[in-house]
C-alpha cells in the first residue's frame, strides 16, 4: 500500500504534466502567464472556457471581431510587401487593392478556409487563427494566399478560349493546365456555370468554348475555397511574388475580343484536351 510521500509524487507528477501544456506556448507568453497573478489568471481560465464551450459560429464570429482587427492594423507595417502585391494586382487589372478592409475580410477567409480543410471541422477556426497570431511565417504566407486567391478568381471568370490563351503563355503548360485549369473548368461543368455540348463535334465549341462565366462575388469565393486547397492557393501565389515572370500574364492577349469566324483556325488544336 502506497505511503503518503508517494501519492504525494504521483500528484505532483501528474501537475507537472498538465504543466506541460505552457511548456507548448512562446517564451514570452510563458513569462506573461507565469506573472499574472491569481485573480487575473482566473479572468484568463473563465475566459478559455467560455471560448472553448462556444459553438464553431460564436467562436468565428469572435475570432472576426477579436483578432482579424489586430492583425490587419499588424500586418499593414509590411509596407513593402504591400506594395509588392498593389503592382501584381494591377498588372492582373483587378480592383482589389490592400488596404485594412482587405487584410481583415482575408485573414478571416483564411482561417476559415484553413479550418475546412482540416477534413471539414469547423472546430479548427481556433487553431488557425492561434497561428496567425503566434507565428510571423504564417501571417507572411496571408499575403502569398491574397495574391493567388486574387488570380485564382480571374481564372474562374476567364472563358475556356481565354484559359486556353492562358495556358499557351506558361513555360510548364502541361503543368499549369492539369493545376489550375482542369479543376476550374472542371468545377465549371458540376456547378453548371459552362456546360460543353457535342464536345466530339469541332465546330460546337464556338457555343461553350467563348461563354464568360456568370458567377455572383459571394459563389466566386465558395468556388475557390471548395476547388483549392489552403495550399494551392499560398504556392500560387509564392510563385508569383518569388519571381516577376513565373506566371506569365499578357491581359491584353487574353482578353482580346476575335470575331466568331477567327476563334478556331483551321489549323487550331486546343491544347487543354
Amino acid at each position: 500500500m502506497k505511503n503518503q510521500k508517494d501519492k504525494f509524487q504521483e500528484t505532483l507528477c501528474e501537475s507537472k504534466k498538465e504543466y506541460s501544456i505552457l511548456e507548448k506556448l512562446p517564451q514570452e507568453v510563458k513569462q506573461w502567464a507565469a506573472s499574472l497573478p491569481w485573480n487575473q489568471r482566473r479572468y484568463v481560465l473563465s475566459f478559455s472556457y467560455i471560448l472553448c464551450a462556444s459553438s464553431p459560429e460564436k467562436q468565428a464570429e469572435f475570432l472576426d471581431d477579436y483578432i482579424a482587427d489586430g492583425l490587419a492594423v499588424k500586418m499593414l507595417q509590411y509596407i513593402n510587401t504591400i506594395n509588392r502585391i498593389n503592382e501584381y494586382l494591377r498588372r492582373f487589372r483587378t480592383k482589389t487593392k490592400i488596404n485594412e478592409s482587405v487584410l481583415r475580410n482575408y485573414i478571416k477567409l483564411y482561417y476559415i478556409h484553413t479550418a475546412q480543410n482540416a477534413s471539414r471541422h469547423t472546430q479548427h477556426y481556433l487553431e488557425s487563427a492561434i497561428k496567425l497570431v503566434l507565428n510571423t511565417e504564417e501571417r507572411n504566407q496571408v499575403f502569398n494566399y491574397i495574391l493567388g486567391f486574387e488570380l485564382i478568381k480571374i481564372m474562374f471568370t476567364m472563358s475556356w478560349l481565354q484559359h486556353e490563351r492562358l495556358a499557351r503563355l506558361q513555360t510548364n503548360q502541361e503543368d499549369f493546365i492539369n493545376t489550375y485549369i482542369k479543376p476550374i473548368q472542371h468545377a465549371h461543368q458540376i456547378n453548371g456555370i459552362i456546360l460543353p455540348k457535342d464536345k466530339g463535334i469541332f465546330f460546337a465549341k464556338r457555343d461553350y468554348y467563348v461563354q464568360i462565366p456568370e458567377i455572383s462575388p459571394k459563389k466566386l469565393v465558395e468556388l475557390v475555397i471548395a476547388t483549392f486547397t489552403p495550399d494551392n492557393v499560398n504556392k500560387c501565389g509564392f510563385i508569383i511574388i518569388r519571381h516577376i515572370k513565373a506566371l506569365r500574364f499578357d491581359f491584353d492577349y487574353i482578353f482580346q475580343q476575335q470575331e466568331q469566324t477567327e476563334i478556331f483556325p483551321g489549323e487550331f488544336e486546343s491544347i487543354l484536351n
